[in-house]
């Protein structure tokens, strides 16, 4: 009979997350991943596989996170345009010299690992569907106008968004950031109808 798993999975995978969002993937070793996780290799292994699965395990997890955190953020805001103004302003407080574990990943992976570009092609589909459903609302809310394509405009929100994210990175400053932010925002997000 096997024994019961005596740690949560979940608190195993925000750590491994965090190590790989810290370091990148092929920075990582396995003395890494056992030391923030408190597992030992064989226990690690068994649970989730060898060190690529455990990466996927952990990027799964952090998109399914970013999802559902996106949701909520949407959907709580009293007016869609003043949520897709947020989200475009988020990077310059939430993650500016981290950037995005999706995109780094992608980064450093994509040409060689074609699990990670299906799964990054996959999250920014959703992430846009999501954005999209939140431009509609911004419509219906007579605050975009109705003729603008919901799914083109997510996708141009969705790339200035990750725009923000790469300056970040690359260690812009917060005001230059967040001025890059609002006049983005002013011109994506305007009500006047675009000829």
């Amino acid at each position: 009979m096997a024994r019961p798993r005596a740690f949560d999975e979940k608190q195993v995978l925000n750590a491994v997350r965090e190590q790989f969002w810290d370091a990148g993937y092929a920075a990582t070793s396995l003395e890494d991943l056992m030391r923030v996780s408190g597992l030992g290799k064989g226990s690690l292994y068994a649970a989730f596989g060898d060190k690529h699965q455990l990466f996927l395990r952990a990027l799964r997890s952090y998109t399914e996170d970013i999802h559902d955190s996106l949701r909520g953020t949407l959907a709580e805001a009293p007016r869609a345009v003043d949520a897709l103004r947020k989200l475009l302003e988020a990077p310059v407080h939430e993650r500016a010299r981290r950037g995005c574990l999706m995109a780094n990943s992608t980064c450093e992976l994509g040409n060689a690992d074609a699990e990670v570009l299906a799964h990054a092609h996959r999250t920014y589909e959703t992430t846009t569907e999501v954005i999209g459903d939140c431009v509609a609302r911004a419509q219906r809310e007579g605050d975009l106008p109705a003729g603008v394509d919901p799914m083109a405009l997510a996708r141009a929100i969705l790339a200035a968004q990750q725009g923000i994210v790469f300056m970040g990175r690359t260690g812009v400053d917060s005001v230059t950031l967040t001025a890059t932010a609002r006049s983005l925002a002013d011109q994506l997000l305007s009500a006047r109808s675009v000829d």
